[in-house]
């Protein structure tokens, strides 16, 4: 392996594939890491999820920013999933049941924020079709819609699966006993 690169394995996640990481030395003791590439099985270029999430936040929010987004997802995500609990017992049809267990299936996806970004599109979406395909409140499916764009475009903040997930490592190593 050429020298300042690190394998992580990750099938703690369940993945199995080797992401290669490049190691840069930082003012402080210890190295931080930044994914640069990944390879398949093969060798062949892969483009992970990890890859992905990692350049679409260079920062996860903390403190009171962080908290306001946690906010945002928590109360996205349980009405979503309310949403969709409430109207698949009342027998919908294939459609509209389809589209509501997508919403839910989102809805939970922000309550945890994993793949947030992933997520808050398909609230968007979802949320915009209902809006102008159903009859009722269209301004409560175009709130939820906004809120969805506005989490993909912000990240789903620092107390979320996304950051232990994908944000910035650290790797501490002692020094050498000559």
């Amino acid at each position: 392996m050429p020298r300042g690169f690190a394998t992580l394995n990750m099938t703690d996640f369940g993945i199995g594939v080797t992401i290669c990481e490049g190691v840069s030395s930082s003012p402080e003791r210890g190295f931080r890491t930044d994914l640069i590439g990944a390879s398949g099985w093969h060798g062949a270029p892969l483009i992970s999820v990890w890859f992905i999430m990692r350049r679409l936040f260079f920062t996860f929010a903390r403190g009171m920013p962080g908290v306001g987004l946690l906010i945002l997802r928590v109360v996205i995500g349980i009405r979503l999933a309310l949403d969709g609990v409430t109207t698949l017992q009342g027998g919908p049809s294939t459609e509209t049941a389809a589209v509501h267990v997508l919403a839910a299936g989102a809805g939970i996806l922000l309550l945890a924020g994993l793949w947030t970004p992933i997520a808050g599109a398909l609230v968007t979406v979802v949320e915009l079709w209902l809006a102008f395909s159903q009859p009722g409140d269209m301004w409560l499916h175009i709130r939820l819609a906004a809120y969805g764009a506005a989490l993909v475009l912000t990240g789903p903040g620092g107390w979320s699966v996304d950051a232990r997930l994908f944000g910035w490592k650290r790797i501490d190593i002692p020094d050498r006993k000559s």
